[in-house]
């Protein structure tokens, strides 16, 4: 699997918001998960968010979707050129303690580990990108978090939605080893 980091900080970046309105909070309901819109165009997300969710997990969620990026580069995924349709998802990443990430160094320490663990895993066409940004983790309380993308490729989108299926369990477990 092919696996990168970078930190985007500063300036015009995004920033995580981790409680906005509308919030599901899937460490409290994790029942919830399957009934999210992003979950019915993609069911392992919804198996992905309630292992990140979880008791045992370093981190929760507070946000996600799902789409088809066009264009995208196959070689980007390990990927042949008829491999040309395309699934991806992302999902916000925060903290579950102040001490996980207490700063932008421990959060590029973690990318990195995921990274190498990640390009370890035997899957082709696919890719997980993994952002480090601003957050608000509480109402008042700044941090950083982490925006991951997985991104995957197949012939056909069934066969990339499984393609991103695989991604996402092998995304979620190096998170929260099970």
């Amino acid at each position: 699997m092919e696996a990168d980091w970078e930190v985007e900080i500063g300036g015009d970046a995004p920033v995580i918001v981790g409680c906005w309105e509308g919030l599901v909070d899937l460490r409290r309901n994790p029942e919830m998960a399957m009934n999210l819109p992003e979950s019915r165009q993609l069911a392992s997300l919804a198996e992905a968010l309630v292992q990140l969710n979880s008791a045992a997990s370093p981190v929760w969620t507070s946000k996600c979707d799902v789409w088809r990026p066009d264009p995208f580069a196959p070689d980007e995924m390990d990927a042949p050129e008829q491999e040309s349709r395309a699934m991806a998802c992302y999902v916000d990443l925060l903290p579950r303690t102040d001490e996980q990430w207490p700063t932008q160094e421990h959060a590029v320490a973690a990318c990195q580990s995921v990274c190498l663990r990640l390009r370890n895993v035997p899957l082709r066409c696919c890719r997980a990108d993994l952002i480090i940004r601003r957050a608000w983790t509480a109402p008042d309380h700044k941090g950083v978090g982490i925006t991951a993308y997985l991104t995957a490729c197949g012939s056909s989108l069934d066969r990339a939605g499984t393609v991103l299926a695989s991604a996402l369990r092998a995304f979620a477990e190096e998170i929260v080893p099970g």
